[in-house]
């Protein structure tokens, strides 16, 4: 008998630099043919939303199925402008990273509808733990793009007091949790801020996003099961958009089954979602939110979508994929795919949306120039040096304090 040999399995990414890009992989499920089931639905029921796929939004920008919300014009008006203005503040940044004017950024092209359409589905009361490429969050619950700005620029008005990369913000009276730059840190705090709501008898809910490659982080699974085990009000979602910083989503699992699969493994509902319509994502988040105030539990959302850009300003996708695989991702742009639908409804042109670019880059310049009277890289003014030793103790020990002294005479104060 011949001895069975013993092979490794290293799964392939998609298609290669040269190679036409390949989605073949990609399961969806036609726009409105997903049930939606009650929030008090048991598990076993709603299982099967783990390895659909939720779309409300068809090829011609019709709202159709159980999953549509309803929004009125109005309110998709706004979705579409916080997705464009969230696009076109990235666009800007990298050009002022490129030139030098900051040190890094993360772009969220292609990924708008998943922060956006997820804020304006909870409450401005909901707390949010975001990753590091969720500007959208922050944008659509107000945040000043000085701030932001101001944070990437580590000056004088640099929310982090200089203490952080680029783009990892935090906003206390915004309920946004500080982002951390290690991956998946964020589930768990968010599964026991959740834990604490309850324990006060809140009915508020927190909501976490991470990559789908963090998911092969520790992290991810200890959120799920303490979130689990006590029934947590929060909202865990993964961000499927197909790439980590250079490997395909198949090296985190992908390959052998959908993220939100891993939910049920828990006792969690697990639900995949267009992570491009705006409309599937807002109806989800809110079922999910609404699921969690009445003490049902955790969900656990995959939202599939596409990176459109690099990783990051330290990244070149073009020695890991096609350079076309953007344009070739079956579920679209998820702002073309609103403002289509808001024509539909006679409540959108282009015309419009030409005078909207011009507004908000207008805008954005603006805010660049305030941002910049507060410090550059290479213009005062300049964060206090004495700041490195605030917000550390509550009461100082004399240790530092000795050293805070010592750096204070060094600098002839």
């Amino acid at each position: 008998m011949a001895a069975h040999e013993s092979r490794l399995h290293i799964p392939p990414s998609p298609a290669r630099p040269g190679e036409p890009p390949d989605f073949s992989y990609l399961k969806t499920s036609p726009a409105g043919s997903v049930p939606r089931p009650e929030i008090t639905a048991p598990l076993v029921t709603i299982e099967p939303l783990a390895s659909e796929m939720v779309r409300v939004l068809d090829d011609a920008g019709t709202a159709i199925g159980p999953w549509n919300p309803h929004l009125d014009p109005e309110d998709l008006q706004v979705g579409l402008r916080h997705m464009v203005l969230t696009r076109r503040f990235d666009d800007r940044m990298l050009r002022i990273q490129r030139q030098g004017r900051i040190t890094f950024y993360l772009k969220s092209s292609g990924e708008e509808a998943v922060s956006v359409a997820g804020a304006m589905a909870l409450r401005p009361d909901d707390m949010l733990f975001p990753s590091y490429r969720n500007q959208g969050l922050y944008i659509a619950r107000g945040r000043s793009l000085v701030d932001l700005m101001c944070q990437c620029l580590s000056n004088t008005r640099d929310m982090c007091k200089g203490r952080q990369m680029p783009v990892l913000y935090h906003w206390g009276s915004g309920n946004i949790f500080s982002i951390s730059g290690n991956l998946a840190t964020q589930f768990p705090q968010a599964v026991g801020w959740a834990m604490a709501a309850a324990l006060k008898g809140e009915d508020r809910l927190a909501s976490s996003w991470i990559g789908e490659g963090a998911t092969a982080e520790a992290d991810f699974h200890h959120a799920l099961t303490f979130a689990a085990v006590y029934q947590a009000p929060v909202i865990l979602n993964v961000v499927n958009n197909q790439w980590a910083i250079s490997t395909s989503q198949k090296i985190a699992g992908g390959e052998l089954s959908t993220f939100a699969a891993r939910g049920p493994g828990y006792g969690i509902p697990g639900i995949r979602v267009d992570g491009n319509d705006f409309l599937a994502v807002y109806a989800v988040m809110q079922w999910a939110a609404e699921r969690a105030r009445r003490g049902n539990g955790p969900t656990l959302i995959e939202h599939v979508t596409y990176r459109a850009s690099a990783h990051s300003t330290s990244d070149d996708p073009s020695r890991y994929r096609p350079q076309e695989e953007g344009r070739a991702w079956p579920l679209g742009d998820p702002i073309a795919r609103l403002e289509r639908h808001l024509e539909v409804l006679g409540a959108w042109s282009a015309d419009r949306q030409d005078r909207l670019e011009k507004e908000l880059d207008a805008h954005i310049v603006e805010c660049w120039r305030e941002a910049a009277t507060y410090g550059t890289p290479s213009e005062g003014p300049s964060l206090d040096p004495m700041t490195l030793f605030e917000d550390v103790f509550k009461e100082m020990p004399k240790s530092l304090a000795r050293q805070r002294d010592e750096l204070k005479a060094l600098l002839g104060g």
